[in-house]
């Protein structure tokens, strides 16, 4: 190859390969999904390797793409450290923090407005994200991510042990004494996470139970807390989301821990400013505090 294939490839590259979603890139880069396509197939072209596998509805890099990222990455990196060195970094850059829906309402909100009263003149950018996919570091200085921490590149501190509670709206709750009092009821379920009813129910020593319950499937949290705010059902919901709730209560005691949890990260290799770490001081001092 007797040049460097276009920035603009390179970018396209990085971008999905970080992601594993040429919409996300197409997201990240300001251009369109097919654009992202367009690019990763010329770059393909030039190198005479594929360096994505396309499946239905997702993407995994190749061999070549996973051993070629790290050199693309730290290369975008050591451009933007140069860039800040010789240029500096201007304060009045937003500090940009990604979060789900959810963990914004609940609890970093708060959280925010805690900081803006002692930090008023640090500007914020919030960002919503739904899936795995709609995460990435670029452009985001924090994020707030669900899982089980198995991603690379990125600092990482856990908000505390996660467990997971049936929540309803306090009249519902008034009629449910023990966990044998769901039945005939709705279950609110999330798609996505590792614990969901049949744990839970399975759990409390009543699997048989979700057979005579009703149900109603949601994508997010969001959606499932709302209805069960309004009387719509029973959500099963992460203990961290009711810091901040005095719509939904827990009828029960009982709870199932979940390997996964919430994390506080940050790309591992980016030079931060005085704002963004000021911000992420603040979220990591407040991980325990009601």
């Amino acid at each position: 190859m007797s040049s460097l294939p276009p920035l603009l490839w390179l970018q396209a590259f990085e971008s999905a390969a970080r992601t594993l979603s040429f919409t996300a890139a197409g997201n990240e880069l300001g251009v369109t999904q097919a654009a992202i396509s367009q690019r990763i197939r010329l770059l393909e072209d030039r190198l005479g390797q594929k360096l994505f596998v396309r499946h239905a509805r997702s993407l995994s890099l190749t061999p070549a793409g996973q051993a070629w990222l790290p050199s693309i990455h730290d290369a975008f990196s050591r451009i933007s450290e140069g860039t800040s060195e010789v240029f500096g970094i201007t304060s009045e850059r937003p500090v940009t923090l990604r979060a789900t829906p959810v963990i914004q309402q609940s609890w970093l909100a708060p959280r925010l407005v805690a900081l803006h009263r002692q930090k008023p003149t640090i500007l914020l950018r919030l960002v919503s994200a739904i899936w795995p996919d709609d995460f990435g570091p670029e452009g985001a200085d924090i994020e707030i991510r669900y899982g089980r921490g198995e991603w690379s590149g990125l600092e990482m501190l856990p908000l505390g042990d996660e467990h997971l509670l049936p929540v309803c709206a306090p009249a519902l709750a008034r009629s449910l004494n023990v966990p044998a009092d769901l039945a005939g009821h709705t279950l609110l379920h999330a798609v996505g996470f590792g614990v969901g009813w049949p744990g839970w129910l399975q759990a409390a020593g009543i699997a048989h139970l979700e057979s005579e319950c009703r149900s109603l499937t949601c994508d997010n949290q969001v959606m499932t807390l709302a209805l069960a705010s309004q009387g719509g059902g029973v959500a099963l919901t992460h203990h961290r989301l009711l810091e901040q709730r005095e719509d939904l209560v827990a009828p029960f005691d009982m709870s199932v821990p979940s390997d996964e949890r919430f994390w506080l990260v940050r790309p591992s290799k980016r030079q931060v400013s005085d704002e963004a770490a000021d911000v992420w001081a603040w979220l990591a001092a407040s991980r325990e505090l009601p």
